[in-house]
């Protein structure tokens, strides 16, 4: 079984778990052991993870890390703990202390379900102040995985790690940079932008109309470069699907595509039920059609056979569903694309009705 897959059954754990954990020491048990179970390391072996290892500081002794684990009876990883209530970026310090006196090269502080991973990149035995890697259960990330990858028992190695961390750390910088620039543009942000095509002076009054400029260009750029790149990536799957299948239904759009924008969120909740309906028929009798109030399943390309609908465009998300064959659908709140699993038997049946 895959890292990915594991994770996930993980994620489902801690969704179905969490509101029972009233401790700390319960979300350890619950939660993080099997995380590091999942990396492949042996939780029974006391010498492999050792729990409430003593990491005296100074003249304060009994002091003790949650975790230490050994690989060739050497420190790796050490793990700091929190109840999963607690905002795990709230207590770097402490694991801060117990990295300086251990000889592990990382540090890991956790709430269960958000994994900081901290190295020393800038200063030698010192912690670095910013995670170069977080790993969230409840919203995982394929490049995040990839990396964890290097974590596991079997595929442990100190000099790779090192080598990508660096990068990982300042490509993590300068994307949070980026982001504030697309919320907020700086003055410098603006300059830098405007005096490549506006002459004139940029005025106090100039340059409070431009920054609303500024980001709405940004906002639009990058949302028509995801929805592009996402309907590519569809495009190529049906027609991989075309070769397999005796034929293949296409993603359908409004006529007026240019206020349609087709987000990440909403083709990987038409993957999950694509997936869930070739259960039943093959991939070619599957459609999408994306409009600007819902992304809608659809049954041979027959607007009349809606499978379902996917409402992501407010706040709150909903699934909408015709397993009863009314002409309108139920609808029902999603908390995360995961849930979409628990209507299985709802889209199995209205294809039955069909």
């Amino acid at each position: 079984m895959d890292l990915k897959l594991k994770l996930e059954q993980l994620h489902q754990r801690v969704v179905g778990l969490k509101d029972q954990i009233n401790t700390e020491e319960a979300t350890k048990n619950a939660f993080v052991m099997p995380f590091i179970q999942i990396l492949g390391y042996d939780i029974f072996n006391p010498t492999e993870v050792i729990p409430e290892h003593i990491c005296d500081i100074g003249t304060k002794k009994g002091e003790k890390v949650d975790y230490v684990i050994r690989k060739n009876n050497e420190p790796i990883l050490i793990f700091e703990c929190k109840h999963w209530k607690e905002n795990a970026d709230a207590h770097n310090s402490q694991l801060h202390r117990y990295y300086h006196v251990s000889k592990a090269r990382f540090g890991v502080l956790t709430n269960g379900t958000i994994y900081n991973f901290y190295a020393d990149l800038e200063k030698p035995n010192i912690m670095d102040e910013k995670p170069f890697l977080t790993i969230d259960i409840e919203d995982l990330k394929d490049n995040a995985i990839k990396i964890l990858e290097s974590f596991t028992k079997n595929e442990y190695n100190l000099e790779n790690i090192l080598d990508s961390a660096e990068g990982l750390k300042y490509i993590k910088a300068i994307r949070k940079e980026f982001e504030k620039e697309t919320d907020s543009p700086s003055d410098e942000m603006v300059k830098l932008l405007v005096n490549r095509f506006f002459n004139k002076p940029l005025t106090a009054n100039r340059m409070i109309a431009f920054k609303e400029y500024t980001k709405k260009a940004l906002t639009i750029s990058i949302n028509e470069s995801i929805s592009d790149r996402l309907k590519s990536a569809l495009n190529i799957n049906e027609k991989i699907e075309k070769k397999e299948e005796d034929k293949a239904i296409p993603v359908i759009e409004d006529p007026d595509t240019s206020k349609i924008v087709t987000t990440e969120e909403e083709l990987e909740a038409f993957q999950i039920v694509k997936a869930i309906l070739r259960e039943k028929i093959p991939a070619g009798r599957i459609a999408a059609r994306d409009t600007q109030s819902y992304f809608g399943v659809l049954l041979d390309d027959n607007n009349r056979k809606p499978i379902c609908r996917f409402h992501f465009n407010t706040a709150n998300k909903y699934l909408e569903t015709f397993q009863n064959g009314k002409d309108a659908g139920d609808k029902k709140q999603l908390f995360n694309l995961d849930e979409l699993y628990d209507y299985r038997a709802q889209l199995h049946q209205t294809l039955e009705n069909y």
